[in-house]
């Protein structure tokens, strides 16, 4: 049975799949609302959205794209924002999760690339390379580094393009190292196929209009629990346990793993 967790969602129509990871169950406590939010992409963001941002304070954003996904499109956010580039794909920027937009610009190379039932094979793979492909775990390092720095100020917010691949594996080791239930982690997981299907039907309609076989691009704009079981499959392969991959995969030490939770569990006072 999928676990009932908090409703976390920040409905933009600017920037779609947008939740706090704030008040999901962890070892002590809850995580700390309004600290870490994830979506996304924010090329589109509008005022409104500004506005949301300013509301939220959300003062550091963390890019998850390669180069190619950034041109044209990059973050649009309120001035004064901090937009951190970490390319998590840098040694495989052919990674599907990351070829997206030129996939659905394409659909000799959708069809070439993800016909006969590949598309499922793919993402799996490229849950993989997250966990263990070098630029992956330079940039989710300097992620976590940067979410524990004293000098930062502020609420964060992390995303890729559609906010479910790259940007899944950071909600996803996050959670585990300050003590969530699997269940849960996945449940947060599973819950971009809810938040993100509005906001891309439109754009699925368009394309199904030109010809586009779109049943194609369907399974690489959802996630499912075998990309999610395919990431943890690599972590434990690996490195054992979710601690042993952020000290011997990202390189953090027992302190700055201490330091993380300090910041962002929140133990409610009883009395």
């Amino acid at each position: 049975m999928t676990p009932q967790l908090p409703d976390r969602r920040v409905v933009l129509t600017s920037a779609p799949n947008m939740r706090d990871l704030g008040g999901i169950p962890v070892s002590h406590g809850i995580v700390q609302p309004g600290l870490l939010y994830r979506s996304a992409s924010l090329a589109k963001l509008d005022g409104s959205g500004e506005a949301a941002f300013t509301k939220l304070n959300i003062t550091t954003v963390y890019d998850f794209r390669t180069a190619a996904e950034r041109h044209g499109a990059l973050d649009h956010v309120p001035e004064g924002t901090r937009i951190v580039w970490l390319d998590v794909v840098a040694d495989a920027p052919n990674n599907v999760a990351a070829s997206i937009p030129k996939l659905i610009a394409d659909p000799a190379a959708l069809e070439s690339m993800l016909g006969a039932g590949r598309a499922d094979e793919y993402l799996a793979d490229a849950n993989r390379e997250f966990v263990s492909m070098p630029s992956a775990r330079t940039a989710y390092r300097k992620f976590f580094l940067d979410l524990i720095d004293e000098r930062r100020i502020g609420a964060g917010l992390f995303h890729c393009t559609t906010g479910k691949d790259r940007t899944g594996w950071a909600a996803i080791s996050f959670l585990l190292l300050l003590g969530a239930s699997e269940d849960d982690v996945r449940a947060d997981y599973l819950e971009t196929n809810t938040d993100l299907a509005p906001a891309l039907q439109p754009m699925l309609d368009a394309l199904e209009a030109k010809g586009v076989n779109i049943g194609l691009l369907q399974p690489i704009l959802r996630v499912c629990d075998s990309y999610f079981d395919a990431a943890l499959n690599e972590m434990r392969s690996k490195y054992g346990t979710i601690e042993g991959y952020a000290r011997t995969g990202l390189g953090l030490t027992d302190a700055q793993i201490g330091a993380l939770r300090v910041r962002f569990i929140h133990t409610p006072t009883t009395y």
